[in-house]
């Protein structure tokens, strides 16, 4: 309960932000458009050469890149702007504030800053699902969009959970800053269905680092490709995600040594 006061309050905090800034607002959805029709532009230009990549036809591929994004967006909004607040804290001391708090520190630093206006990205990735489901012919069921909620959440849970791994190890190396630049090109893999990928990085990008997870897996779901039995593997990735970040997370804490040292 404390943590959802908590998230309300950084809510109202980053609206009254955007609201002073109504004209960047508006130019940065503006650039957003224009780089969904570069991506739209880049698969029709793949489609005129071919009529499958990788076994999926270009419904399926648009529906892929709402999922994309959708994911994309929730890291974006949420996740990408604490960063650099982050590595800065832990560079001059101001990471002691965060951690005196009486609230879980991996909260605080994950939340602090919210871009709302990425909303409107959230509504265009719905679309794009929406419309290359209906552009491939697949018939979803309510179980299936149900399923895909879940693994949609469980995969955004894995890329978070890599984000803190990767921010985490700041408190090892002070001046490791591209420890988002690392994980967003990894997850641009995501872009693209895991089978157009050779095996051995396929089993990389689905097991190892499994940025198919939060992509491929959930539209997957939601074609109704996948058997009760991997649903539950999925799942249990992200809870195992979450759980080694966590731990990576609390051994990081205990290595900062503060503004004092």
């Amino acid at each position: 309960m404390q943590n959802i006061k908590l998230l309300s309050a950084f809510l109202k905090v980053n609206i009254q932000m955007a609201l002073a800034y109504r004209a960047d607002t508006v130019v940065n959805i503006l650039l957003n458009l224009m780089w969904l029709g570069w991506e739209l532009l880049s698969l029709n230009i793949i489609f005129s050469n071919t009529t499958t990549l990788g076994g999926w036809g270009i419904g399926e591929l648009i529906a892929l890149l709402g999922v994309f994004r959708l994911v994309n967006t929730l890291m974006i909004a949420l996740i990408w702007p604490n960063t650099e607040k982050f590595n800065q804290s832990i560079r001059d001391g101001s990471m002691d504030y965060t951690i005196l708090q009486p609230v879980n520190s991996m909260f605080l630093v994950t939340f602090s800053r919210i871009t709302v206006w990425r909303i409107w990205d959230l509504v265009l990735a719905v679309i794009l699902i929406v419309v290359g489901i209906n552009m491939a012919g697949d018939v979803t069921t309510p179980l299936n969009i149900l399923t895909f909620i879940l693994l949609a959440i469980t995969g955004t849970l894995i890329i978070y959970s890599l984000w803190i791994v990767l921010i985490a190890m700041t408190f090892w190396f002070t001046k490791f800053d591209n420890n988002v630049t690392i994980l967003q090109a990894l997850l641009d893999s995501g872009r693209y269905p895991a089978t157009v990928y050779p095996a051995w990085l396929r089993i990389i990008v689905t097991f190892i680092i499994p940025i198919a997870v939060a992509t491929t897996i959930p539209l997957q779901a939601l074609r109704g490709e996948l058997g009760a039995g991997q649903v539950v593997l999925f799942v249990a990735i992200s809870i195992i995600s979450f759980w080694a970040a966590s731990i990576v997370w609390k051994l990081g804490l205990k290595r900062y040594s503060g503004a004092s040292s």
